[in-house]
């Protein structure tokens, strides 16, 4: 179609782009995906990006490329390699492990896309770059995912990405994030302008109109109409009844012209559809199979149905498809074999396999184990998706039996892996558990317990009870898989907390004791440690706690970052709020390192709920927005990230609160609900309701649940003493202490001295102390609360002038903390001991937007601009926008005076 035609009625489409690139040329970098049906216009819209002063990069998706992980994404990054020794080392290593260079661990698809946006802002900074995807929706997942990820995160690089596709459901799931222009049919104006600019002579207005209604304002269909039919032709489809050929009836129009064509020429170009590769050499070489003439080609060019040159490109997919479809499956097994043995002679060991699984009807043992190993080289470049995929196939391909769930699992396995549950979960859905082997057995109910997890099944709140199923699978077949499960049987308690079900904890907890002796490691020092934890005494299982979190800190960070559930959960049972902080900043670290994206997610969430027991909200918070950050990224729905707990903390209504913790209940995150319910207690103490607060906590209290309830045991003495049930509160204060003795925690033994100071007679040596053994931590809250509380016992002892030094310190910290609901309380108290209510402060607003805000946080804290830009997977060029947007609204001019302006008022 000639451009100038396809711009007509576009113009507004045209302008958007012409306002991208504009951007993108003066370091304001972004992208857009072009969505619309078949015909709609979107190959010429894109063909139109062209700016001066701009270098292009082009790639179309090829169906047969869905078995090569990353294939698109090479061919479209070859242009730029000489840019690649820009790169840090971990960003080469894992382009060119990807692009099947280099041997090495498998990346992630995400440290691929960070990879990638490195490349292409290197790039840009040379010349502005624009970069142009068409027929997305036949991009490998890889390549797709990968690209989307750089689409979500240009911003102040001189880059632009624009992307054309169909509206299909799996291209949509994966764009989320990335600005869409939706392509609708052509306007009535435009689309007769379009049809009578095609037409060699004019035609009756009226007709044209008609013409344009019945297609829908197609492009493709218009001026192809007005290419094949003559006006009186077009003028009798216009008074017919029957439908203009658009979408499937183009196909059939376009079938028509095929079929008028010899049969050599009806074979050489349902060989080339059959390709989708576009080689035409190996197009030739498939053709020779079949003594199909060599001219045939040239003679499909001729009809104006192919483009020939080092590639075969139809004149639409619509051609492609009307021909594909149009054959019989003998034709299509047919070519396939021919395709199979073409790209066998060039080498092509994945197209082999690929062509060879569409020739073949039934099962076929050899073809299964040529996709398997397919599928083997996709996994090694880092291709989960491809991998799962292909394994699919081999699966479909092989005789039923053992073989075939296996493969059927490691499909699964793959999916899950690459982060696509559902998929995963429909691979599976049809597997009997009871059928397959033993192992395969174990692996199957690992997979169903983790869907269940991952997509807040209720059920998940027996994933615990299927885990130890899954163990016990693994009994004397596999040491290390049985232990791995039982591991991950502890896991799934902690968010299904009192509401699991199918076992008992006593029964984990010895079933987690005994699986330590399968085999030594730190699998077993783990196991040991968590069965301490639930099975003894607490001064007894202290000492193992500590050597299994010594255990895991001495691994290195890709390894370590795989306890980090159990890590979080010693060391909490520990009470040891620095130890906790370092096992999840070195499972970040690692998970970042590795572009490991996923597992950095559920890291960065852990911490934010963690810092609100040990920490503080205004850490928790940073959490959550770093977990925001990080969904944008990966096209994930940020604005789920919803803590009910830090929700309390800040002073949220309350209904809404309770509406949060009910809803996970409902969907058996107990662990989410208790946080939450117990956060809702300690507002009450903030806000005096005492009664409310013991009412509250009462029920947590009563039904402990392993290292979680300790915590709040210091919440319900005061709670309990303030309510006038001080009896109830002892048995509490004594355990508080005994704890503190066994594992020595400044943490514990404040919290112990606070807790007995409520009971006691004469509290201020206690005050003292809980504040003196707080004084070196960073657990601010906590030394706000006990300054807090000794400031109350104070004045209530006529001692004003002493109470407000202790409640202007308590202000200072829970103000540092960001913890307004106990800043309303100090400064009430400090209006009760005379002092004006201008002395308590009140933090300045910034006037950030919250990505500058975490920006300025981290530069604050002394990060660079390249550790910055690692941690919220931007480029450096982005991460120096925002800082200069950040010192231009703080009027500042130095990272020194951020630091000021932070500590001041932020």
């Amino acid at each position: 179609m000639d451009s100038s035609l396809g711009l007509l009625g576009r113009e507004a489409e045209a302008r958007q782009l012409a306002t991208l690139l504009s951007g993108a040329r003066n370091g304001r970098g972004g992208s857009l995906f072009l969505l619309g049906a078949p015909g709609i216009g979107k190959t010429t819209l894109l063909g139109s990006v062209a700016h001066a002063g701009m270098r292009q990069l082009r790639v179309t998706g090829y169906e047969a490329e869905s078995t090569s992980p990353f294939a698109a994404l090479y061919r479209l990054m070859l242009p730029l390699q000489s840019h690649v020794v820009s790169l840090s080392d971990r960003h080469q290593s894992a382009l060119r492990v990807a692009a099947g260079v280099d041997p090495g661990p498998p990346p992630d698809r995400f440290l691929v896309g960070m990879g990638v946006l490195a490349l292409v802002a290197a790039a840009g900074e040379t010349t502005p770059l624009v970069c142009s995807v068409d027929d997305a929706h036949h991009l490998d997942p890889e390549s797709m995912e990968a690209l989307a990820f750089v689409a979500r995160r240009l911003e102040a690089e001189s880059v632009a990405l624009v992307f054309a596709g169909r509206d299909e459901p799996h291209l949509i799931e994966r764009i989320v994030g990335i600005p869409v222009l939706h392509l609708q049919g052509l306007g009535p104006a435009a689309a007769i302008r379009l049809l009578q600019s095609a037409l060699p002579e004019p035609m009756d207005p009226a007709a044209a109109a008609q013409i344009a209604m019945s297609t829908g304002g197609n492009p493709l269909a218009l001026v192809d109409l007005a290419t094949e039919l003559d006006v009186r032709r077009l003028t009798h489809s216009s008074l017919a009844d029957e439908p203009i050929p658009v979408g499937r009836h183009l196909e059939t129009f376009y079938l028509r012209r095929v079929r008028q064509l010899a049969p050599e020429l009806q074979l050489w170009l349902l060989l080339a559809s059959a390709d989708s590769t576009g080689s035409f050499d190996l197009i030739r070489s498939a053709a020779a199979t079949l003594e199909v003439p060599d001219a045939a080609g040239e003679d499909a060019e001729l009809a104006g149905l192919v483009a020939l040159s080092a590639t075969v490109d139809f004149r639409h997919p619509l051609v492609r498809s009307a021909v594909y479809n149009a054959a019989s499956g003998t034709d299509r097994r047919r070519v396939h074999r021919a395709l199979s043995l073409a790209a066998g002679g060039h080498g092509l060991v994945e197209l082999e396999a690929w062509h060879a699984s569409k020739a073949t009807l039934g099962s076929d043992p050899k073809v299964a184990e040529r996709l398997e190993k397919v599928a083997d080289l996709a996994g090694r470049r880092g291709g989960l998706l491809s991998r799962a995929n292909v394994l699919a196939q081999a699966s479909a391909l092989t005789p039923a039996g053992d073989v075939k769930a296996a493969r059927l699992v490691s499909a699964g396995e793959a999916a899950s892996a690459a982060g696509a549950v559902q998929v995963s979960k429909a691979l599976l859905d049809d597997l009997d558990p009871s059928t397959v082997p033993p192992a395969v057995r174990g692996r199957l109910i690992s997979l169903q317990a983790m869907h269940a997890v991952f997509t807040g099944d209720p059920v998940l709140v027996r994933g615990t009870a299927r885990m130890l199923e899954a163990a016990s699978c693994f009994d004397g077949i596999d040491a290390d898989a049985e232990q791995a499960a039982l591991i991950r049987a502890f896991e799934y308690c902690l968010p299904a907390e009192r509401l699991v079900d199918g076992v008992e904890l006593a029964v984990l907890g010895k079933r987690l004791s005994e699986g330590a002796a399968l085999r030594l490691g730190v699998n077993s020092t783990v196991l040991t440690a968590l069965g301490a934890l639930i099975e003894l005494p607490y001064d007894e299982a202290v000492p193992l706690m500590r050597r299994a979190v010594d255990a895991i800190n001495a691994l290195p960070q890709a390894q370590a970052m795989t306890y980090v559930v159990v890590g979080v959960a010693l060391t909490t049972a520990l009470w040891d709020a620095d130890g906790r902080r370092e096992v999840l900043e070195r499972a970040a670290q690692g998970a970042r390192d590795a572009g490991a994206l996923q597992v950095l997610d559920t890291t960065l969430w852990t911490m934010s709920l963690a810092e609100l027991k040990g920490g503080t909200p205004k850490a928790a918070g940073e959490g959550a927005e770093q977990v925001r950050e990080l969904r944008r990224a990966i096209g994930y729905d940020a604005e789920q990230v919803v803590n009910p707990a830090y929700l309390a903390w800040n002073g949220a209504p309350r209904p809404l609160v309770w509406a949060v913790c009910e809803a996970a209940l409902a969907m058996g995150f107990g662990g989410v609900h208790s946080a939450g319910v117990a956060a809702l207690a300690v507002r009450d103490l903030a806000e005096g309701h005492y009664r409310d607060a013991y009412t509250t906590l009462q029920p947590l209290i009563d039904e402990p649940f392993l290292h979680v309830t300790p915590l709040d045991l210091a919440d319900f003495v005061e709670a309990a003493v303030r309510a006038g049930h001080p009896a109830e509160a002892m048995p509490h204060v004594r355990r508080l202490e005994e704890m503190a003795r066994a594992n020595e925690s400044r943490w514990t033994r404040a919290i112990a001295e606070r807790s007995r100071a409520l009971v006691d007679d004469d509290p201020e040596p206690l005050y003292l102390r809980a504040i003196a053994t707080l004084e070196p931590t960073d657990i601010e809250v906590e030394r706000g609360r006990s300054h807090l509380l000794y400031g109350e016992w104070l004045r209530r002892t006529k001692r004003r002038r002493d109470a407000r030094d202790q409640l202007r310190m308590a202000v200072d910290l829970f103000e540092r903390s960001q913890a307004p609901i106990f800043v309303q309380r100090a400064q009430n108290e400090l209006t009760a001991t005379g002092l004006t209510s201008e002395a308590a402060s009140e933090p300045q607003p910034l006037g950030l937007t919250s990505q500058e805000l975490t920006v300025a946080r981290l530069a604050e804290s002394g990060s660079t601009n390249a550790e910055i830009g690692a941690t919220l997977f931007i480029s450096t060029n982005t991460v120096d926008y925002h800082l200069r947007k950040v010192f231009q609204k703080l009027g500042i001019s130095s990272r020194r005076q951020l630091r000021e302006r932070f500590r001041a008022g932020g």
